[in-house]
């Protein structure tokens, strides 16, 4: 059996993912890919994993788990998705470092079903757009101290992917830049639910609905309607060119207008984000979905 976990990060999914592959549940069922509403898993997942502290979970445990997650008698491959898998958001950037607690929790979770091939997949983002969206998730008020302690310039994801493919050597891992998602969405749903290329999904342009306007999306649609695309490379540029006419500004430009926090320094964050970006792509062992 394989078990896929989605870990967010946070801000960079809203579940839209795992309510795109819900919709097309019942063909996924039919590859032997099963998923269930975060209602059924979230909470006997955590429970289980806060009751074993990263002991393997028992066959007993097991059984349990997997009658209380899915109807089937048989998985070939679950997916769970919940971007509290490894801390709430309040804990994120402890230590200074982006999810310091992934090595700890990777091995809690991949401990929940251990003789199952594990995954993991994490879109990851700009520390100049996460930590402003972390901070309006924890409704504090004072900006200050919920930096404290952090030097934004010095965050680095690559430090975080490195401490997960370490944990778990034995893991899938698999990780993209969240800002190309309206590019690839279609490769991470494939990926994630283990969807051959030639099978339709349901909701495949679900995402794009948020950033474009519902005409440029009308016209997108109609325009793939009739010209069939033959690969992902072909579909990203129509993509492309869509979302350069009809992106909705308020849905894809970020107004940063915090405390302490000066163009030069957001623009360093950003370039030391694209520097990292090439240091994650030469983790050995770890799957970057990219345009």
């Amino acid at each position: 059996m394989q078990v896929v976990y989605h870990l967010g990060a946070h801000g960079t999914d809203e579940d839209r993912l795992f309510r795109c592959l819900l919709k097309n549940k019942g063909e996924l069922a039919k590859l032997g890919t099963m998923v269930s509403g975060p209602g059924r898993y979230r909470r006997v997942l955590r429970e289980a994993m806060n009751a074993l502290k990263g002991q393997p979970a028992g066959a007993e445990l097991q059984e349990d788990m997997l009658a209380a997650v899915i109807d089937e008698d048989h998985a070939e491959r679950l997916v769970f998705s919940n971007q509290q898998f490894i801390c709430a958001a309040h804990s994120v950037l402890a230590e200074n470092r982006i999810y310091p607690q992934i090595g700890e929790k990777a091995q809690w979770i991949r401990n929940l079903f251990p003789e199952a091939q594990a995954e993991f997949h994490i879109g990851i983002a700009n520390p100049a757009t996460f930590i402003p969206d972390l901070f309006g998730r924890c409704k504090e008020e004072d900006f200050s101290a919920f930096i404290a302690g952090v030097t934004p310039t010095d965050l680095r994801w690559s430090d975080t992917l490195t401490t997960l493919r370490s944990a778990v050597p034995d893991a899938r891992i698999v990780a993209w830049c969240n800002e190309d998602t309206p590019l690839i969405w279609p490769e991470i749903l494939r990926d994630m639910g283990n969807i051959p290329a030639d099978m339709p999904i349901q909701g495949e342009n679900d995402f794009l609905g948020t950033i474009m306007s519902e005409e440029g999306l009308r016209r997108m649609e109609s325009y793939l309607a009739t010209h069939p695309i033959k690969t992902a490379q072909q579909r990203q540029r129509v993509v492309t060119a869509f979302l350069d006419k009809y992106a909705r500004p308020e849905a894809v430009e970020v107004e940063m207008d915090l405390p302490g926090w000066s163009e030069g320094l957001v623009e360093a964050m950003t370039q030391a984000y694209v520097e990292d970006i090439e240091r994650i792509r030469m983790i050995e062992g770890l799957t970057f979905i990219a345009p």
